[in-house]
């Protein structure tokens, strides 16, 4: 099982997650050795700071401050991180023009004294980056 495999299963709490189209980074290349191809992108599962740290490089936002910025708007991120419905896409508009450049992903263990989702599982927290400019959020019990 490859790490991101794990990641998604629940494993790795220290890791962040980082998906990343071709047109975000041009030559997917030189990182399919780091993390898992997908159809339109690559999925990095790395320890954290060096996660945030290749999410800055990459996306010139500080992980941190773009999670926040994102979770002022709920979406649908896909459980594979490897993209979402951006929110902002009217029912006439084709979807070619609400794709998803980047997700930033990481998850929370399970805590049964905070309650609610937290008291369920461990909660992915996930926020994606639409070419259209919308960024949202997303979150679920892996």
């Amino acid at each position: 099982m490859s790490t991101y495999e794990e990641f998604l299963d629940g494993e790795h709490p220290e890791h962040v997650a980082v998906y990343l189209t071709e047109g975000m980074v041009g030559d997917l290349g030189p990182l399919e050795q780091y993390g898992e191809r997908t159809d339109d992108g690559i999925v990095l599962v790395v320890p954290g700071d060096q996660g945030r740290s290749v999410f800055k490089q990459v996306t010139g936002m500080e992980a941190m401050q773009f999670s926040q910025q994102a979770m002022g708007t709920n979406g649908d991120i896909a459980d594979s991180l490897a993209g979402g419905d951006c929110p902002s896409k009217h029912p006439d508009e084709p979807a070619s023009d609400h794709e998803t450049e980047f997700v930033f992903a990481f998850f929370e263990e399970q805590n049964e004294e905070v309650g609610g989702l937290y008291a369920e599982g461990d909660v992915m927290h996930a926020y994606a980056y639409c070419e259209c400019g919308t960024a949202y959020s997303d979150r679920w019990v892996v």
